[in-house]
């Protein structure tokens, strides 16, 4: 006796259709799971045979063989438990065949109700992309299910029920409500005392996309202008929220009933974590910060907090906007094109360039503490900006700043002409421009190759910080809504690399 189910996994942040193949035969009775299952498949043979036997069904006492193919490709998780048990009572007869163009996804308790699973919206996709055009699954993941067109989804609440409505003999529930995710609002400029030069720095790196390093003593404000940045950022497009929402799903973050994500995120980790946290990975590997962080903000507050090698992972998104996790059984990429915001103090104590108060460091501590973070971490950072003490006057001041909608449409305005200008070249912004899109795009006249030239020398710069300063005047000049990268542009774009204090 044969029965042939599609269930689903997750690969890294896409989802893979999966055939669950069961064979019944006429031996001591026993239940076996093939094709690479890790733990949480193996263990499904107990979950499933209580959730069939709890739920009123006959558990056959048969030699079970389960083979799930691709038998090249790692199972993980119980999203498998509700497609072998579809599988196990059509092969004993307990449940006729039907269309084969079916998945079946959730976990089974042992009292067979179904239980959500992560990853529901990547796993839909997949199976929509390979022919499927009707879901099983638990009715708490139908309403992030439902996000995917050309898909019928049902939602059920325990295998009884699933087979009840396979048979016909009870209608489907209705599918849940979906609930706008409410997001917490982001702090707004107008707020924010001072610090003209630190909000210009920061409105530039949101028109550009580009990563800042703001350097100041403690008290400052930096904290504070990191998180007005999102005020000022472009809303998502539909692309870029359904590629956020696939990673949110695939790490098990997604609230349920819960919609799209529309907001671009803002991740701040604390200095403790691990490099797998960072970038990803694990035993089963799953999406680390700088892909939660995908088509947002990545901030870092007090970067040389954070331990070297845990720094030295973001090398490789931020110079390619993916992160690959290797493991024995396979690699493993993840998207991570983020805006990278850092802060830290000028040394330990935090004073060095305060003028009222006095630096208690040694040139030792100043050295091992700034040295933290390599020069090739360094060189992938665009502006760097120093936020000095606010003044009493400042402080005291009933004065405020300019409002985060007006930067914003200065901001939404530059990428609008960024857009149009790399349409079809798969690039979002400048700061994502390849070699040849500088040779074509950054291109200074006479007077600007003089002052490149010379802060090139005096610099010291490297090739990729000279690109960079190109990239920068090239998203300065597009918030003045000019063609060609003047002087002007170029002189400002440099003064953001001569604070670097390093």
């Amino acid at each position: 006796m044969f029965s042939r189910v599609t269930g689903c996994t997750i690969v890294g942040i896409e989802g893979k259709p999966v055939d669950v193949e069961v064979f019944l035969s006429s031996q001591l009775p026993s239940f076996d799971i093939v094709g690479l299952p890790d733990t949480a498949v193996r263990e499904a043979r107990d979950r499933v045979r209580a959730a069939i036997k709890n739920s009123s069904f006959h558990f056959p006492p048969q030699r079970i063989v389960v083979n799930l193919a691709p038998a090249d490709v790692k199972k993980e998780g119980p999203q498998l438990d509700l497609a072998l048990a579809i599988g196990i009572l059509r092969a004993s007869g307990q449940l006729a065949a039907e269309e084969t163009d079916r998945v079946y996804l959730g976990e089974l308790a042992l009292d067979g109700t179904l239980r959500p699973v992560r990853g529901v919206l990547p796993m839909v996709l997949a199976a929509r992309d390979a022919g499927c055009r009707k879901l099983l699954l638990p009715l708490a993941n139908a309403a992030e299910a439902s996000l995917v067109q050309g898909v019928d989804i049902i939602g059920v609440t325990s295998l009884e029920e699933a087979v009840a409505v396979l048979t016909g003999r009870q209608q489907p529930p209705p599918l849940p409500r979906t609930v706008s995710k409410k997001e917490k609002t982001a702090a707004d400029f107008i707020t924010v005392k001072g610090q003209e030069s630190a909000k210009r720095a920061l409105e530039v790196a949101a028109a550009g996309g580009h990563n800042v390093l703001m350097t100041g003593p403690p008290g400052s404000g930096k904290t504070m202008l990191a998180r007005c940045v999102p005020s000022v950022l472009p809303p998502m497009t539909e692309e870029e929220s359904m590629e956020t929402t696939k990673i949110y799903s695939a790490a098990g973050l997604l609230p349920e009933n819960s919609g799209l994500i529309t907001v671009r995120p803002f991740r701040s980790p604390h200095h403790t974590l691990t490099p797998a946290a960072l970038c990803g990975g694990g035993k089963n590997p799953r999406p680390g910060e700088v892909s939660l962080a995908h088509n947002g903000v990545l901030f870092l507050d007090e970067m040389p907090e954070f331990r070297r090698e845990t720094l030295e992972v973001l090398r490789q998104p931020l110079e390619e906007g993916t992160v690959t996790v290797t493991r024995l059984q396979a690699a493993i990429t993840y998207p991570s094109r983020f805006m990278l915001l850092a802060s830290m103090n000028p040394c330990p104590c935090g004073m060095l360039t305060d003028t009222e108060a006095e630096c208690i460091c040694s040139e030792r501590q100043i050295h091992a503490y700034r040295h933290k973070i390599s020069g090739p971490l360094l060189d992938r950072i665009d502006l760097f900006v120093d936020v000095a003490r606010l003044r009493y006057d400042e402080v005291a001041g009933r004065g405020q700043g300019e409002p985060s909608k007006a930067i914003a449409e200065r901001v939404a305005a530059a990428r609008r002409l960024q857009s149009r200008r790399f349409a079809g070249d798969g690039i979002r912004c400048n700061a994502e421009m390849l070699p040849q899109h500088i040779q074509q795009y950054c291109v200074p006249d006479a007077a600007g190759r003089d002052l490149l030239r010379h802060a090139f020398n005096r610099l010291r710069l490297t090739a990729r910080a000279y690109d960079r300063i190109l990239k920068v005047a090239r998203t300065i000049a597009d918030l003045e809504g000019e063609k060609n990268i003047l002087p002007h542009h170029l002189a400002e774009a440099i003064s953001y690399r001569q604070t670097m204090a390093f």
